[in-house]
């Protein structure tokens, strides 16, 4: 059973988190991910698109893969569904990743399994943008 971080825990994530890597991000300003992406960006947060499908999303170049980023990553911030989840798990293990956050609706109980084990942060089923504003208002 998933059972995610509480709200101070994800208050200390957000507040120490500079960059986010966003797994799906659209440049498609209609799109929830570039609309959650941008508010993150506007809170003052490091936004990497991860994309194969575009070069550029709020005038920072996409990666293909979590692989190509340099550098560390706070947190790695997934708008895919749930199949996807999976792949996306062992490429974050083969990264500079500290927390993987899948999106509001995305849930993968073996992913949350195995990520538990390897002792990473995981949060599942919550929107980035509405965690972010519910610790700031508190």
């Amino acid at each position: 059973m998933i059972q995610n971080p509480s709200m101070d825990e994800i208050r200390d994530i957000l507040n120490r988190a500079k960059r986010i890597a966003v797994v799906g991000l659209s440049n498609n300003p209609e799109r929830t991910s570039y609309q959650i992406a941008k508010a993150m960006q506007d809170a003052g947060y490091e936004i990497i698109p991860v994309n194969p499908m575009v070069d550029e999303v709020l005038g920072v170049k996409a990666v293909k893969s979590l692989k190509e980023i340099e550098g560390h990553v706070d947190i790695v911030n997934i708008f895919r569904r749930s199949e996807f989840l999976p792949d996306i798990a062992e490429e974050f293990l083969q990264i500079d990743a500290d927390v993987f956050w899948a999106q509001q609706g995305i849930i993968h109980e073996e992913v949350y399994e195995r990520l538990k084990k390897e002792g990473v942060p995981v949060i599942m089923d919550r929107c980035i943008k509405v965690m972010h504003a519910l610790v700031k208002a508190s």
